[in-house]
């Protein structure tokens, strides 16, 4: 199978392959261009929008204040997760690492949600284009049954010279010279699809940026959003996982910000570390 057969198309990414229950690995599209080929119109001027922000937020105000206490509200189209679906259980996720990946979750709903975040921030990251790390993280993630079926597979995705060459990067897997190559993954929310006594399917939404950073760079970052379900089997005391897929989105409407300059992401990428994550 190709390389592009494997990915569905021009983008590496997560996902059933073949059904033969197998997981590909799926990384971010990258774009030709870094910006939308449709433009925003003029904006008015800072002062203007600050002004109509203020007038429009006063009679916001004025309105509140002066409603009737007793007169009826619409009730909620659809019903609000409750409070302790986003709550810190305050309960430890973790008592020691893997390499750099936690382990010894907790044998809960809490210690599924934690394993499958941090499972997806290790399999989306940079070491998975490098042989020995990538080596460390399937042996930390899957468990020793799958592993070493996930070691072959993963090993000739990462390995294929015309993927690397497409995505930027050197037959080492290694950016060119000046350039700073930025696979990381940020979860912002995790769901609880199914838990039983030794397995659970936990989805995990998130945000990936992907690219390579620096003056000169044909791939720059960009940001894309996809949600993984991870099905877990508790294993030797531990959350592992059997498989994944992934689907596209919910993809939040873009800010109107100015794109951070090449040298300025670079620098990010380098000074600013990620997390463990927990409930």
């Amino acid at each position: 199978m190709s390389h592009d057969d494997q990915y569905g198309g021009t983008g590496p990414g997560h996902g059933e392959v073949g059904g033969t229950g197998q997981t590909r690995t799926r990384l971010p599209d990258s774009p030709s261009d870094p910006y939308p080929s449709t433009r925003r119109g003029p904006r008015p001027s800072r002062g203007l929008v600050t002004v109509v922000g203020v007038v429009v937020l006063l009679i916001a105000a004025i309105a509140f204040a002066n409603q009737n206490q007793d007169s009826p509200t619409t009730p909620p189209t659809s019903k609000p997760p409750t409070s302790n679906s986003t709550s810190a259980t305050g309960t430890r996720p973790v008592d020691g690492k893997n390499g750099t990946i936690p382990r010894g979750f907790a044998h809960d709903e809490q210690g599924a949600q934690s394993a499958a975040a941090n499972f997806a921030v290790a399999l989306s990251s940079d070491g998975m284009f490098d042989p020995a790390r990538r080596k460390a993280i399937i042996e930390a993630v899957y468990p020793p049954d799958v592993a070493g079926a996930r070691q072959g597979e993963l090993d000739r995705v990462y390995s294929g010279q015309e993927f690397l060459a497409r995505i930027g990067l050197d037959a080492t897997g290694k950016a060119p010279k000046g350039l700073t190559f930025v696979s990381r993954t940020s979860p912002v929310g995790t769901k609880v699809e199914k838990l039983d006594a030794d397995t659970a399917s936990v989805s995990v939404w998130y945000s990936s940026l992907f690219g390579l950073a620096g003056e000169g760079s044909t791939n720059p970052v960009s940001e894309s959003w996809y949600t993984n379900t991870f099905e877990l089997k508790w294993v030797n005391g531990d959350w592992k996982v059997s498989t994944f897929t992934q689907k596209d989105g919910p993809a939040p409407v873009g800010r109107d910000q100015n794109a951070a300059t090449a040298d300025e992401m670079a620098k990010a990428v380098s000074q600013f570390g990620g997390f463990t994550y927990a409930r």
